[in-house]
């Protein structure tokens, strides 16, 4: 499966202001039909699977900016609305084609992601929030998002298995099936320096998650990961990295990276590597775009017998 890239890097591109402790989710009050926009680029450029833009749209958020609690609610199922109707306006045309109907996963970001401090890239060992807390946090937004009928849950940049296991807690009856991915620091580890191991044993058969991955993350820690994983789960592997650049989550700001003259240099060609080591869900994160995402789509085709 091909998920999309970024959203926010591709809603910048467009003229949007995300220079906001909302992010993305500002633009879910401010320029709806560009995200709309934006998800329909990427189902032309090839990608099964749209993330909406509901990764940092919490009730919490959207109050502390001075939005009414059912406006806030509305939004957040808007994120998904969104979505479907990018993708079924694009089925229309494309039905007859041989790909499956895209799909539609409501993104969950982290706790972090609402703290808008960086967190969501180290870790909560320096927050007073406990497993109890974090899944209190989630709860509502699961809640309206559930209510607007996404195929699946992208819960996605989880820096702490604590976070991961708080919301798979939450999952455990919920209607649609859930993918559950990590921000990650290094080869071997995510952000808060838990063992990507330990993720795997921990979430594996637990009832409501279906896959299990890397987001957010450099392109040279992408096989490592995959790897570690692929030995302790039979869950379907998810990867979505990084364009190559790193982040800044102090500036807010992307430069380049360290070289790395084993790593991919780009999307398509990490691809064959990550299917080898036990990825079978691949797409991109921040500063990806459609172009990557058709370069991986026609990377698969030419994989693809006859």
């Amino acid at each position: 499966m091909i998920v999309d890239g970024a959203l926010a890097t591709e809603l910048e591109r467009h003229g949007c202001d995300l220079n906001d402790p909302l992010w993305s989710a500002r633009v879910l009050r401010d320029a709806p039909e560009v995200i709309r926009q934006v998800h329909r680029a990427y189902f032309e450029a090839g990608a099964d699977c749209a993330i909406t833009a509901s990764y940092q749209a919490t009730r919490e958020g959207f109050m502390r900016a001075g939005l009414e609690a059912g406006e806030a609610e509305a939004l957040i199922g808007r994120s998904v609305t969104l979505a479907k109707e990018a993708r079924d306006a694009f089925w229309t045309q494309h039905a007859s084609e041989r790909r499956p109907r895209p799909l539609v996963a409501a993104s969950v970001g982290p706790y972090g992601a609402y703290l808008a401090d960086g967190s969501e890239y180290r870790g909560y060992a320096d927050l007073d929030i406990d497993r109890a807390g974090l899944a209190d946090f989630h709860r509502a937004r699961l809640e309206r998002l559930l209510a607007a009928e996404p195929d699946l849950l992208a819960v996605e940049t989880l820096p702490a298995l604590d976070e991961a296991l708080a919301i798979a807690d939450l999952l455990a009856t919920a209607p649609v099936p859930a993918w559950v991915t990590f921000s990650a620091r290094d080869e071997g580890h995510i952000s808060d320096g838990t063992p990507i191991e330990a993720c795997g044993e921990a979430l594996d058969g637990l009832p409501g998650i279906a896959a299990i991955g890397i987001n957010c993350t450099a392109l040279a820690h992408i096989e490592s990961l995959v790897t570690r994983l692929r030995r302790v789960t039979e869950l379907p592997i998810i990867v979505y990295p990084n364009s190559g650049e790193a982040y800044d989550p102090e500036t807010k700001s992307w430069h380049a990276g360290c070289a790395h003259a084993l790593a991919p240099c780009d999307l398509a060609d990490g691809l064959p590597r990550w299917l080898a080591a036990g990825a079978s869900a691949i797409g991109g994160c921040c500063r990806t775009g459609p172009d990557d995402i058709e370069a991986l789509a026609l990377a698969r085709q030419a994989r693809m017998p006859g």
